[in-house]
């Protein structure tokens, strides 16, 4: 008889798992929800996007059977603004955190102040993970939270697990143990850990083990899964770095081993989270998204840098270029219309918000959105309604960005400049590394789209930075030298512009002499200077002349030598100045005579103290 009344409840429970998991799956309102995030990941790093260099077959099945964004963007070129805007659905200049946490602190190098930005996300807004928990979902975060500490953690924020995530931006170790060796803070649930395991992989062992237990409830779930990796320091296994080979590969292309083999590790992943969906029967009731924060390290920011290169796009993370905005995007699920599309449509993760809340139903959505759902054009093809997109990045970027805003309509972008309000005017489907800067052909379109980011801004409060007013611009160091770094000059014209390649760090793309460029610095003690400039020209390129010129003296020229290459740098003297006066001078680079089809490229100008007066 006992047994009897064992095999009819186990025969009961059987079924009613069986009718919970027919539920779920016939029912389309809720699905589960994985939100996979990686750490400077640039938009070119995937096989799928287009790399040669980097391995990542995962990614690539994941994109072969959902669909794959051209032409996604991260709410900002650097990641704590896109985070909440990916909780929140909303622009970051409206939340007001629209820089890194804590951010760069202001510098008297730095010509303008930051404005004051919260050091966490407010409770008072609502998360991704509150709107899913409202509509019946169990929601896990297991990685980077990087939107505030105690009090305002992911448990804090709607989230039923936390596992990894904390203030920090970067990992205390990316092999276990995974502490601070100062103080033994370990991060958060990972104080249990076999010597030696890879972060990533652990982090996604962790999310394996929520998905088997979720799997077990019946109950859906929503699982964000902010990866570490890609981010510096980096760290990836030897074994996988020494598979890659990069010795013929020339500078300003994917060559770094060590940031492919974690981007191997962060693929793999993905993998292993697609294989445990399959093994739970999951995958058709399952959405899947894979994105990034911002843009690819593509400037050197410590050792084994830069990550990548994000060519052909412009620049890199830090920077209100495409190189530092667009991201991957790959989205699969139950309602993809057409597995295996591309779409070029410009899509921004302010949009994830309001999409993941058509898949629920949610009831329980912020009144204000700043994102437009996707759900359509994943489905049907059909274009969100979207105006125009915009960026504010009022700061200085660790990377060498400056601060700025940004419109992108029509497929005109414009960049604003808040040091000197100049502004740059690219058209993305004709110059997608926007190398050609139409502002002085587009006056009109200039103006039209100036407006439009002003009264954006003004409509959602953002923060504008003030004038630093104890600025002290390139100060005389003890030796008596002045260094003036093409990173530190203001450009002024068209072309002209500071590449920071790590290979490059030059003025260039000097094709016009109305282009000039200038540094201010500051004088301690006056004196005669011998000026030196690190210049370089290609071949056949030689022959134009230059003078630079100190406040209102009489410039020095520079008959401009061909060098063998742009960037084959050659210190040339150009003659000796006088400064009479302790104080703040000006040297400008101006052209006089362009001999052929490009000036120079100049990657520095040094004042070395001859003599005091």
């Amino acid at each position: 008889m006992r047994t009897f009344v064992s095999g009819l409840a186990s025969a009961l429970i059987l079924c009613a798992n069986l009718t919970q998991a027919e539920s779920r799956a016939q029912d389309p309102k809720r699905p589960n929800i994985i939100l996979i995030v990686a750490d400077d990941l640039g938009a070119m790093d995937l096989g799928c996007y287009g790399s040669k260099f980097h391995r990542t077959p995962n990614l690539d099945k994941l994109a072969a059977s959902g669909i794959q964004f051209t032409q996604a963007y991260a709410a900002a070129p650097v990641c704590s603004p896109t985070r909440v805007a990916l909780m929140t659905g909303q622009h970051p200049a409206r939340v007001g955190i629209t820089d890194w946490l804590p951010g760069r602190a202001n510098r008297p190098d730095q010509p303008l102040k930051r404005p004051e930005i919260p050091i966490q996300l407010p409770l008072e807004q609502t998360t991704m993970a509150e709107m899913l928990k409202a509509s019946g979902y169990s929601t896990i975060h297991i990685g980077k939270w990087h939107l505030g500490g105690e009090g305002f953690s992911p448990l804090e924020q709607g989230f039923d697990v936390n596992i990894a995530g904390d203030e920090t931006g970067t990992p205390l170790n990316y092999f276990a143990p995974f502490k601070n060796p100062r103080n033994d803070r370990y991060m958060k649930g990972l104080e249990k850990a076999r010597e030696g395991e890879y972060l990533t992989d652990r982090l996604t062992s962790e999310a394996l083990n929520q998905i088997d237990t979720q799997a077990d409830s019946g109950k859906p779930f929503f699982l964000y899964m902010p990866h570490y990796a890609v981010h510096t320091p980096m760290r990836a296994k030897p074994d996988l770095i020494k598979s890659y080979d990069a010795k013929d590969i020339a500078p300003g292309r994917q060559r770094n081993p060590i940031y492919a083999a974690m981007l191997q590790s962060l693929d793999e992943s993905v993998g292993r989270i697609l294989a445990k969906l399959d093994q739970k029967d999951l995958t058709e009731n399952t959405w899947v998204i894979f994105t990034s924060d911002n843009g690819g390290l593509a400037t050197t920011e410590g050792p084994n840098t830069p990550a990548t290169s994000n060519a052909p796009l412009r620049e890199g993370k830090g920077w209100l270029y495409e190189g530092g905005l667009r991201v991957p995007m790959i989205i699969r699920g139950p309602g993809v219309k057409s597995p295996g599309s591309r779409s070029g449509v410009p899509v921004v993760s302010m949009d994830l918000m309001p999409t993941v809340a058509s898949w629920v139903g949610a009831s329980k959505l912020p009144a204000i959105q700043d994102g437009k759902s996707l759900d359509s054009l994943i489905r049907s093809g059909q274009k969100p309604d979207r105006n125009a997109m915009f960026w504010h990045y009022p700061h200085y970027a660790n990377q060498g960005g400056r601060p700025g805003g940004v419109v992108l309509k029509d497929g005109w972008k414009l960049v604003e400049f808040y040091e000197n309000q100049r502004r740059e005017l690219f058209h993305l489907e004709k110059d997608t590394g926007e190398s050609s800067n139409l502002s002085a052909a587009q006056p009109g379109k200039v103006e039209e789209l100036a407006r439009i980011l002003a009264d954006w801004r003004a409509g959602v409060g953002a923060r504008m930075p003030i004038e630093n007013e104890t600025y002290v611009p390139n100060l005389q160091s003890g030796d008596g030298s002045i260094t003036l770094p093409a990173s530190m000059a203001n450009v002024h014209g068209i072309q002209l512009r500071y590449e920071p390649q790590p290979h490059k760090n030059t003025l260039g793309f000097w094709v016009r002499l109305e282009d000039t460029a200038d540094w201010e610095f500051t004088v301690n003690q006056p004196g005669e200077f011998q000026m030196t400039a690190l210049v370089g020209c290609g071949p056949g390129q030689g022959g134009s002349r230059v003078a630079f010129q100190v406040d209102n003296q009489p410039g020095l020229e520079l008959t401009v030598p061909d060098t063998g290459g742009f960037q084959a740098f050659r210190p040339l003297d150009l003659g000796k100045v006088k400064i009479e006066r302790a104080g703040r001078h000006r040297l400008q680079i101006k052209p006089i005579m362009k001999a052929k089809s490009a000036i120079m490229d100049v990657r520095q100008v040094k004042l070395t103290f001859f003599k005091s007066q």
